[in-house]
């Protein structure tokens, strides 16, 4: 058993009896905390390992440790003879170790001398168990994925802070297409926070109007490097988006629970930037293959058409097209002929009823009876005076108007004979 460490005689000799005015130095805290973690026993522990890089000719390996419920961790640290080929991240483990303190910078590790794997890890288990719950739901079905854009006015981008998937992204994009235009958010893809800091650059993005896509980019990693992208708080949020996700995460085995909800995949960030823009190159070509095609389909109209009025022309009415106005020449002076002969016939039967007419009124004409010596007596035409069929309308001295076959005379009445009066 390991000695106590003495506390010095001027101070507090328990940490209850402390105060303002006597605290302990920290370097007796440590030694306390120390000589407490000392006092354990070796013992048994479960958890998840999340991060183990073998370093190859090492005698020591570090591993971190991870509680299958909490999220807190531990670093074990174990003689590169005793951990196990099978051991490797994701793995769930049991592990022998005896507790130490280090004073130093006041951490907590394992030193273990026995590790046992026993299985699937409990965090790939967690993700297989949120890709069923969430296939459950609807979330990865192909009918909810938005197509790109043929060419996106601007292009949002979601990447760690001065890493090369930026890069790969957006010189590979500009490769493709110079005029390429991106809004990049770097921020934090990894450990604590990483998950908040993509949602909130990715609804800032979404509720950009300008933004036409957006991707989320980031390098291959371990399964702990990685966890950030299968999170559902982050995957939930992804697929409320009304604008189109790419998910361009670690290498082409890569594969987190984002890449399942997202509209598009691409293996590698250098591949979403070929799923963003169209090669201008390949454009310039497509542009000149149609352009060749529009001439030659408009010759062929040309052509075509030339030999439908070739055709049109050969036949008579445009070959000899004379022969429609002498036929219609010929069809004007029959009209005319023959509208000339029903004038005449109009004319003259006509002429004949006015003849007729004529001497009808002619014989009914009060002139014909003043001409065989008939005249017309009427009372003076200055007090509009009627004709006169009675001696008995006039009086003597009245003066009366005659008129005859040839001119008229101005009488005065001077006797009236009430009878019949001969010669």
């Amino acid at each position: 058993m390991a000695s106590r460490i003495p506390v010095p005689a001027d101070l507090p000799q328990q940490a209850a009896l402390t105060s303002p005015d006597h605290p302990w130095p920290l370097r007796i805290l440590s030694a306390k905390i120390k000589e407490y973690v000392a006092a354990m026993s070796r013992l048994w522990v479960e958890g998840e390992v999340i991060t183990l890089q073998r370093r190859p000719g090492a005698k020591v390996q570090f591993l971190t440790l991870r509680d299958l419920e909490a999220n807190s961790s531990i670093t074990v640290k174990i003689l590169s003879f005793l951990l196990p080929d099978t051991v490797e991240s994701g793995s769930r483990v049991v592990v022998c170790a005896k507790p130490d303190f280090y004073e130093g910078n006041g951490s907590l590790s394992l030193w273990a001398d026995e590790i046992r794997p026993v299985g699937l890890g409990d965090i790939l288990a967690r993700l297989e168990l949120l890709k069923k719950q969430l296939a459950a739901e609807g979330l990865f079905d192909p009918r909810r994925k938005k197509p790109l854009p043929f060419l996106p006015a601007s292009i949002g981008l979601i990447c760690g802070r001065n890493t090369k998937a930026k890069e790969d992204v957006e010189v590979n994009a500009r490769l493709r297409w110079p005029a390429a235009s991106f809004d990049t958010r770097e921020v934090q893809v990894q450990g604590n926070g990483a998950v908040e800091a993509m949602i909130h650059a990715l609804q800032s993005l979404d509720s950009n109007p300008a933004v036409d896509v957006i991707v989320l980019a980031r390098g291959g990693g371990s399964v702990e490097d990685l966890l950030p992208f299968s999170d559902e708080r982050l995957v939930r949020a992804a697929a409320a988006t009304r604008t189109p996700i790419v998910s361009a995460i670690g290498h082409e085995g890569d594969s987190p629970i984002l890449d399942l909800v997202a509209d598009v995949r691409a293996s590698t960030p250098t591949d979403a930037a070929k799923l963003l823009v169209p090669d201008v190159a390949e454009e310039y070509a497509v542009a000149a293959e149609c352009t060749q095609r529009m001439r030659n389909a408009l010759r062929s109209r040309i052509n075509h058409a030339d030999r439908d009025l070739a055709a049109l022309m050969a036949r008579p009415p445009f070959a000899r097209p004379e022969t429609m106005v002498d036929m219609r020449e010929t069809d004007l002076a029959s009209l005319r002929q023959w509208l000339r002969s029903h004038m005449r016939r109009a004319l003259d039967a006509s002429a004949a009823h006015l003849t007729s007419s004529l001497s009808q009124l002619r014989a009914l004409s009060p002139q014909a009876t003043l001409d065989r010596g008939y005249s017309i007596l009427r009372t003076d035409d200055q007090a509009g005076g009627s004709i006169v069929t009675s001696a008995h309308v006039v009086s003597e001295g009245e003066s009366i108007h005659a008129i005859l076959s040839s001119g008229s005379l101005d009488l005065g009445v001077t006797t009236v004979y009430e009878g019949e009066r001969h010669g």
